[in-house]
């Protein structure tokens, strides 16, 4: 099973950054983008793993809890590594600093089951696309300029999801394993 750990994303916001896609669409067509139906926060990727390990997973994830809901804005958009060699182009997350600890809680509560820590910094985003020829992409950063403030609305998290990411040719589909509410009695 390849899994991963994520927050979920209002239909609002899917609905708004489906938008932002069909309009972008048009000016990179080599450009793989992603369904707004299987966007989500990434908080943990855990990658393959035996679906024996599948119950101390929920086990430990379901100890994670928090004092506060997380807060969460959806603004800009950007380019990975950068706009003159993107590879991939993303939607910002703005949030309050408690998605950085929910993201921490996740990683120190799935590593005594054996995955390994991030080495890389947290940096919540949304991935749109990603871009596997240069063909188009001038006209595709041209166009995101104009919306790197644009703001794609907002969400206030109490629970966080196990999904597991099923590769398939039309591309990959997620399914909800297990959710678990780390601000139970916050709102």
């Amino acid at each position: 099973m390849r899994l991963f750990v994520a927050l979920d994303l209002p239909d609002a916001v899917r609905r708004a950054l489906g938008e932002l896609i069909a309009q972008l669409k048009p000016k990179s067509r080599t450009a793989r983008w992603v369904r707004p139906e299987s966007m989500h926060v990434t908080l943990k990727f855990l990658g393959n793993v035996d679906a024996q390990k599948l119950d101390s997973i929920r086990t430990a994830l379901s100890t994670i809890h928090s004092t506060q809901p997380v807060e969460v804005h959806f603004r800009g958009i950007g380019f990975f590594p950068s706009e003159r060699r993107p590879r991939v182009i993303w939607s910002g997350i703005e949030a309050t600093p408690n998605l950085f600890k929910l993201a921490g809680a996740t990683e120190q509560a799935l590593t005594p089951l054996g995955f390994a820590r991030e080495s890389r910094p947290f940096v919540p985003h949304l991935t749109l696309a990603r871009l596997n020829s240069s063909q188009g992409v001038e006209n595709l950063v041209a166009a995101a300029d104009a919306m790197k403030s644009y703001d794609f609305g907002s969400a206030q998290e109490t629970e966080f999801h196990l999904f597991e990411s099923v590769l398939k040719r039309s591309g990959a589909e997620y399914k909800k394993l297990a959710t678990f509410s780390f601000a139970k009695d916050v709102l």
